[in-house]
């Protein structure tokens, strides 16, 4: 399988056939997964605070620590949590929240081992942002603040906060969250600590193709070097409830090669399944080091979820008990265990349930 280079690549995202671009990423799916089969966890997103000093302008879900719905989840609260997820045939948590500005490093320390003691269960938890955050804090290193997290319990990182892995966009859409360097440090830190991690990208914010191919470069070099991303997912921007809104209108005046500039103004409507699909096969293709891509119908819906799985995806992410991210944005679809089996089975795949790992649990 020949690597899609960097020049080779704005025209193949630009200006090939969706259907042809789907088929392609299609078979490259079929090479790396001939067992026909399409995986999903049974977890559960807990936020267990709402309050963030990065402010994103793309963000509906953060609250100043004086806003009247902030808030802070007690342990009780994130037990009880857990314990609804297990009961449920979960095997894992995503614990993520904003950055609050009160919370000390005892306080993950002390909750992850809390949980350990309480419950068998993958803590996939702090994304790149919020562990710069407290190795700054404490100033510590990234590689100390991570080994007092894994030795408190910490399992694996989700890749949040990476949005879009160019600072040029990230001045605009979050000029208070840590550079692309910094998230991509945090996670060759981890990497190379023996952590597996995910990688995520957020596509239709203001960010031109090129920035889609820079972050998409900086994963799969990552990849060369650590090998320790298991998965990759990228998702739509949702601009419900958020201050970005105002700002897509003046997406047609923000590029910056006006030779480009109708054939970009073509290919992003923000919201479009078409967007999606394409994005998706390209990034299949792109990341030729990376085995699963996950369909996200926590943006897209169930439906086009199945589609995506002819374009490239092989994973339907989690069944996902409790989501507050996207819903914040006013975006809320919900999908219970059965109707992802019965959507990957009416695909005509073979549906089975997953660790982090991505080790098979169980077939349906």
């Amino acid at each position: 399988m020949q690597r899609i280079s960097k020049k080779d690549a704005l025209d193949l995202l630009l200006l090939s056939d969706l259907i042809e671009l789907g088929q392609r990423a299609d078979e490259i799916r079929k090479l790396l997964h001939p067992e026909n089969i399409v995986t999903f966890i049974v977890d559960r997103n807990i936020n267990y605070t709402n309050v963030c000093i990065n402010k994103c302008a793309f963000c509906a879900f953060y609250r100043d620590i004086d806003s009247p719905d902030a808030y802070l989840l007690s342990k009780d609260e994130i037990f009880q949590k857990i314990q609804e997820t297990i009961q449920l045939g979960g095997t894992q948590i995503l614990l993520q929240g904003g950055l609050h500005p009160t919370l000390e490093i005892d306080y993950y320390t002390d909750l992850l081992r809390s949980i350990k003691r309480l419950f068998r269960v993958n803590i996939h938890g702090f994304s790149p942002p919020e562990i710069y955050y407290i190795s700054k804090k404490h100033k510590l290193s990234i590689k100390k603040t991570l080994e007092l997290l894994i030795d408190a319990g910490l399992d694996s990182i989700p890749g949040g906060g990476a949005e879009i892995l160019s600072d040029r966009i990230r001045k605009i859409i979050s000029p208070n969250k840590i550079t692309a360097s910094e998230w991509l440090e945090v996670m060759e830190e981890a990497h190379n600590l023996g952590i597996k991690t995910t990688a995520t990208m957020m596509f239709g914010s203001l960010e031109e193709p090129e920035d889609i191919i820079e972050h998409l470069e900086a994963i799969r070099n990552l990849q060369d070097k650590t090998n320790g991303f298991t998965a990759f997912i990228p998702w739509s921007f949702q601009p419900g409830n958020t201050k970005l809104s105002s700002y897509l209108d003046k997406r047609s005046n923000h590029s910056s090669m006006s030779h480009l500039n109708s054939l970009k103004k073509s290919f992003f409507s923000h919201e479009s399944a078409v967007d999606y699909l394409r994005i998706l096969s390209f990034s299949r293709i792109y990341l030729d080091n990376i085995k699963n891509i996950q369909a996200s119908w926590v943006t897209q819906g169930i439906k086009l979820a199945q589609i995506a799985l002819r374009f490239g995806a092989n994973d339907f992410g989690s069944t996902m008990l409790e989501e507050n991210v996207v819903k914040a944005t006013g975006v809320s679809y919900r999908v219970s265990k059965d109707d992802i089996i019965n959507a990957i089975k009416d695909s005509g795949f073979l549906p089975a349930q997953r660790d982090t790992q991505y080790n098979i649990l169980r077939f349906f």
